[in-house]
């Protein structure tokens, strides 16, 4: 592996155990600093093989008042950018990795060394060179921090022997299928080599799609940015700068960039206001509709080379003066992800990893599209005697009504409902599927089971349309 002709090297400083984040102490301004047929997989179940270069998944997960985002390319081989927060040491990423079946990092991305970015790293590293098929090298701007976080992490570094390279502007990420280009730090280091100001920002480029990473980076590393790279700065999707602070997405960057959606990862309850009001304002200023690791939970991008499709766990508002409307969803829930929109150009959907409803069967036009919108196998108390809290919540994910006569639901076991004939189900509109006995009606129908269907520690859910083709296959754990 080689990384441009940049010297690898190890930092190792005296540790001081005083655990601090990129937020900050301080107050806000006070410098504090999907409907698609299932949630992809991070694995070569992924068909390829039709779709332009292959597919690229980034799946920004949901771990509080931090970020975490995994990156699969085309050939599955895979890129962590940061861990998440101290607070939790990296659990909320592990458990991620471990339910998408991912068994090695082969690039370990460090944005900066702030404690709420590498969290989970020293736990990580661990995790894959003892259990997995290891970590490939790990990436770091060479900015040091005095925190007990920061020492766990090089010690882990070092005990598992794994390579580290200084990673600054002009080096790439060598990921096969996909540019990562690496467009900053640069050398020398911005503002006295603040860590925020000189994370490492990634852009990734699949065909005509690109989504920004930039870590932390607030107004100066922007300006930076902006000034040395200009129109090249564009990209389908931009990770907002440091959580959404209002130091971060400044308006000349934001032109530059031109993003046709961002993702902003923190808190619901951030102490630091995190997305701030004024950053928000900014992007409804463009129009650029905001996706929120709070109220939409894990963000999934597929990119076909052409567009981008958009996958989150909830559905909740995406215009930016909106965003908190929408309910808080916790850290490592483990509801489905459902699409919610197509960016950028080619088909409405990209390349799915199971094949998609269509409304009448293969032959007739993919308009209409069936989705797994969301999974309740454990219903509360006795499941025997609550059968109508076990459900699974169906989406037409598509701009077509679906005509679901003859259509069916199988788990893996073989048990099938069908549903009723003429039952009908417009384009955004959703169908709960309950196992128990009552009365169809209101977006609810009823298998009318006498014992529990969907198995609790894990499950498929099968769809068969009306000409018997299998057009949807969900497996949750």
């Amino acid at each position: 592996m080689v990384l441009a002709s940049r010297p690898i090297r190890v930092v190792l400083v005296a540790v001081v155990v005083v655990l601090a984040g990129c937020g900050g102490a301080g107050p806000v301004d006070g410098g504090g600093g999907v409907d698609e047929p299932s949630e992809p997989t991070a694995t070569a179940a992924v068909d390829q093989a039709n779709a332009p270069n292959g597919t690229v998944e980034v799946h920004f997960i949901n771990v509080g008042q931090s970020v975490s985002t995994l990156v699969v390319g085309p050939t599955g081989e895979t890129m962590l950018i940061d861990t998440g927060h101290y607070n939790d040491d990296g659990a909320y990423v592990l458990a991620y990795l471990e339910r998408h079946d991912i068994e090695r990092v082969d690039h370990l991305v460090v944005s900066h060394n702030d404690a709420d970015h590498i969290g989970g790293n020293a736990a990580v590293i661990e995790r894959f060179e003892t259990e997995g098929d290891g970590i490939g090298a790990v990436y770091d701007p060479g900015i040091a921090a005095s925190t007990g976080t920061y020492g766990e992490y090089l010690d882990a570094v070092e005990a598992h022997d794994v390579t580290l390279y200084e990673t600054r502007e002009g080096d790439t990420v060598p990921m096969e299928g996909v540019d990562v280009d690496v467009l900053g730090p640069p050398d020398p280091y911005l503002e006295n080599e603040a860590r925020n100001e000189n994370s490492i920002v990634l852009k990734l480029t699949h065909g005509e799609t690109g989504i920004l990473f930039s870590g932390d980076a607030e107004d100066d590393q922007e300006a930076y940015l902006t000034e040395t790279y200009g129109d090249e700065l564009r990209s389908t999707v931009l990770k907002a700068g440091h959580h959404g602070s209002s130091s971060s997405s400044t308006e000349p960057f934001l032109d530059a960039v031109r993003p046709e959606a961002v993702v902003v990862s923190s808190a619901h309850d951030s102490r630091y206001g995190h997305p701030t009001d004024e950053t928000l304002r900014r992007f409804a200023d463009r129009s650029v509709p905001t996706y929120w690791t709070a109220t939409h939970g894990d963000v999934v991008l597929i990119s076909d080379g052409r567009g981008v499709a958009v996958r989150t766990q909830a559905a909740a508002p995406t215009a930016p003066l909106d965003l908190r409307a929408g309910d808080p969803i916790d850290p490592g829930n483990q509801s489905v992800v459902a699409g919610r929109a197509r960016l950028g150009g080619g088909s409405d959907t990209a390349p799915p990893p199971t094949p998609t409803a269509t409304d009448g069967g293969t032959d007739a036009p993919a308009s209409g599209e069936m989705v797994v919108a969301g999974v309740q196998p454990d219903a509360e108390g006795d499941d025997r005697e609550n059968l109508d809290d076990e459900y699974v919540v169906f989406e037409n994910a598509g701009d077509a009504t679906l005509d679901l006569t003859d259509w069916r639901v199988e788990d893996e076991a073989g048990r099938t409902y069908a549903f009723p004939d003429g039952y009908t189900l417009d384009p955004g509109e959703t169908v709960t599927v309950r196992t128990g006995t009552g009365a169809d009606g209101d977006g609810n129908l009823y298998w009318g089971s006498e014992s529990p269907v969907w198995n609790n520690d894990g499950d498929t859910v099968i769809v068969h349309n009306s000409d018997n083709d299998t057009v949807l296959r969900e497996t949750y754990d």
